[in-house]
């Protein structure tokens, strides 16, 4: 896994622990956006795209948010206790939509993403500066999901009888050893 961008947009000066929001490119080709920039009791730290919680009321069934005291459909009360709680006793109120998995990830996204924010910083004041955060436009250097695809399907063809089936480049290079990716994609 090889982040090849990041892209920052600060948030105003206002006093808040919310520094900025990202958004963190894999591969030139899965993008992750609404990460959090937080200035942290302990530094600046990156959190993870996240959903609000919801159950439904018992009353209704309508879906309400937890921290929510009244149901949105019927107004009767919610019980304010009914999330669960955090070891340390703080309520859960939001869910991981993506995150990463083991702690070398996460040290990953995390050193790149606060290398990009102090750069941001640094670059926000310079006069006329432009944020570049929403300004997605795909470059003509970046293939295709059909060429990858197309790609992936002549490294994965089964070779005639008699002919051995030639190692893709990055296994060839790299000897005996197998990417995740490949091992997922059947290459490996």
């Amino acid at each position: 896994m090889v982040i090849t961008e990041v892209r920052i947009k600060l948030c105003e000066e206002n006093n808040e622990r919310l520094l900025a929001f990202c958004s963190v490119t894999f591969d030139n080709a899965f993008v992750v956006r609404d990460l959090k920039i937080i200035e942290g009791t302990k530094g600046v730290f990156v959190a993870m795209p996240s959903r609000k919680l919801t159950d439904r009321c018992q009353k209704c069934g309508c879906k309400n948010h937890l921290r929510a005291r009244f149901c949105n459909a019927c107004g009767v009360r919610m019980d304010e206790t009914r999330a669960t709680r955090e070891i340390d006793g703080r309520a859960k109120l939001h869910a991981d939509i993506a995150h990463p998995i083991h702690s070398g990830a996460r040290e990953l996204v995390q050193g790149a993403v606060v290398k990009a924010y102090h750069e941001e910083k640094e670059r926000s004041k310079q006069p006329g500066y432009v944020c570049r955060y929403d300004e997605y436009d795909f470059d003509d250097d970046i293939p295709s999901y059909a060429a990858i695809a197309a790609d992936m399907g002549a490294k994965t063809a089964r070779p005639h009888a008699g002919h051995a089936a030639p190692k893709p480049p990055h296994i060839a290079a790299e000897g005996a050893k197998v990417r995740s990716e490949d091992f997922a994609a059947g290459i490996g």
